[in-house]
């Protein structure tokens, strides 16, 4: 792959800036910006931007980063979310992801292992160029932190799913650039804290409004929390979750209801999120939300049905939870807002109780696109309320019960509920477990988070749940090109 730098940016009128990315495989428009359209002066504009925002663009439209698969392989495998849609319909990966049946061949299994390296060899390919170019151009600079960021936090999805898998950092010139042997768990995680190391002390606490949705100092400092809590390095997880709380940049969304709107988009509390543009003529987006709406007829057809609540999750919220509405659609029963007394079918066509009410569409919404299904919702990755439920775990494990209950009260207190009643370290970690589950539920977190409090092989024993299974196999195309240089994991 190669770079097309962008040293200038062109305002024609109120047109917006546009780039061609050339990538190896394809020639995509890409939008330059995560959200709406720049003007000269907004940013300190480097060497690189262009590619800078294709990468951005790539979290949007590679598969396995926030799309269809990404429901497959980063959700359905917990046990608050169910395949969904009727019983018929992608049965066998059903049977994969809910009942932890992987092999080597499954597509998205593939997919969740080329996404994230397709992003990765982009981000070395800016990486390399820009810094092999000399240039200490202030915007070069950020361009190159950007870069970091997301390949620490593509390298973190796939060490998370996969375990020991290659640290590659060429730029890809051919085909045999791309092979490189496993690294150890340990490569891996000191390969993303020094990619989000580097990326902290160069990029923004925040951006002007017009670039919101660009990697940021809190961006980097979230995922480093989130890594050294995989690493149960408690002191290290405060730490930086702390710097994220001090910083002064964010806060909880007054509303949990809106949090989960288009008008949640870039929200107080948002820290990174996958960017749509629906409002402008060229609209960028992809079917994540669309294939999680409720799968109905006439107005109720808001999307596909897949990944519903499971019957446990709706059994898990204390009486009064006010995200328990946002969160659980039950057909017979009021939209999310009660908006107009609108009433869900009692089964929409499907014989389907739960609706994952977080891909949920506004009346008002439908109207302004002409289209019932959810385009135009950011895809959540990274929230303020995670880096303080972070915090909150961090410090309960030093001993610290006071700060953790000040953080997890914060969410509660949003929640509606009553504050914590844990006073000991185990029933402190026990609430702090049940805020999780109920906080993200249905945003892919559960899962990895019964893995890394080592719940899993109990909770998703009924299920079919080894200890194998924390990791998916090696995906049999990609040991195949590698001509044996990749080693499948253990027992698959």
């Amino acid at each position: 792959m190669k770079i097309i730098s962008a040293k200038n940016l062109i305002l024609l009128g109120a047109l917006s800036v546009a780039s061609f990315s050339f990538q190896s495989c394809a020639e995509d428009w890409l939008d330059l910006r995560p959200e709406g359209r720049p003007t000269i002066g907004e940013v300190p504009v480097g060497g690189y931007e262009a590619s800078a925002f294709g990468l951005y663009a790539s979290l949007r439209t590679e598969s396995g980063m926030s799309d269809f698969t990404y429901l497959w392989t980063h959700s359905i495998r917990a046990d608050d979310n169910e395949k969904g849609s009727s019983p018929g319909d992608a049965a066998t990966d059903g049977n994969v992801f809910n009942n932890f049946a992987y092999v080597a061949t499954n597509g998205h299994i593939r997919n969740a292992w080329n996404g994230p390296y397709k992003i990765i060899f982009a981000a070395n390919e800016l990486i390399n160029t820009a810094t092999e170019s000399g240039s200490t151009v202030e915007g070069t600079l950020v361009n190159i932190a950007e870069a970091r960021a997301i390949r620490a936090y593509c390298y973190f999805q796939l060490r998370r799913d996969f375990g020991e898998v290659p640290i590659n950092l060429k730029s890809i010139d051919v085909p045999a650039d791309e092979i490189a042997p496993k690294n150890s768990i340990a490569e891996v995680d000191a390969q993303i804290i020094s990619d989000l190391m580097a990326a902290r002390d160069v990029l923004p606490v925040q951006w002007a409004s017009a670039y919101r949705g660009r990697a940021t100092k809190g961006m980097a400092n979230s995922l480093l929390a989130k890594m050294y809590l995989l690493q149960r390095n408690w002191a290290k997880a405060l730490e930086h979750s702390m710097d994220v709380i001090n910083s002064g940049a964010y806060m909880l969304n007054p509303s949990y209801d809106a949090e989960f709107t288009k008008a949640g988009n870039n929200s107080s509390e948002s820290i990174f999120e996958v960017q749509k543009t629906y409002d402008f003529a060229t609209k960028y987006s992809n079917n994540y939300y669309e294939s999680q709406g409720v799968r109905g007829s006439g107005v109720w057809d808001l999307g596909w049905g897949f990944n519903v609540p499971s019957e446990g999750l709706v059994a898990a919220y204390e009486t009064g939870d006010l995200r328990k509405k946002t969160t659980i659609l039950q057909s017979g029963g009021p939209d999310i807002y009660n908006t107009a007394n609108l009433v869900l079918p009692a089964a929409p066509p499907l014989v389907q109780q739960y609706w994952n009410g977080k891909a949920y569409t506004l009346p008002s919404e439908r109207q302004q696109y002409a289209e019932n299904k959810n385009h135009w919702e950011n895809i959540k990755l990274i929230r303020y309320a995670d880096v303080l439920l972070m915090a909150a775990e961090a410090a309960n494990e030093l001993g610290q019960i006071g700060t953790a209950t000040t953080y997890v009260n914060m969410i509660r207190t949003r929640a509606g509920l009553p504050a914590t009643t844990a006073t000991s370290q185990a029933a402190m970690r026990e609430a702090i477990k049940h805020e999780r589950r109920i906080e993200f539920a249905m945003e892919s977190e559960r899962f990895y988070d019964l893995v890394r409090w080592g719940d899993a092989p109990t909770v998703l024993a009924p299920y079919g749940y080894t200890d194998r299974n924390r990791y998916f196999p090696i995906p049999q195309d990609a040991i195949d090109k590698s001509q044996g240089v990749l080693v499948q994991n253990p027992n698959y």
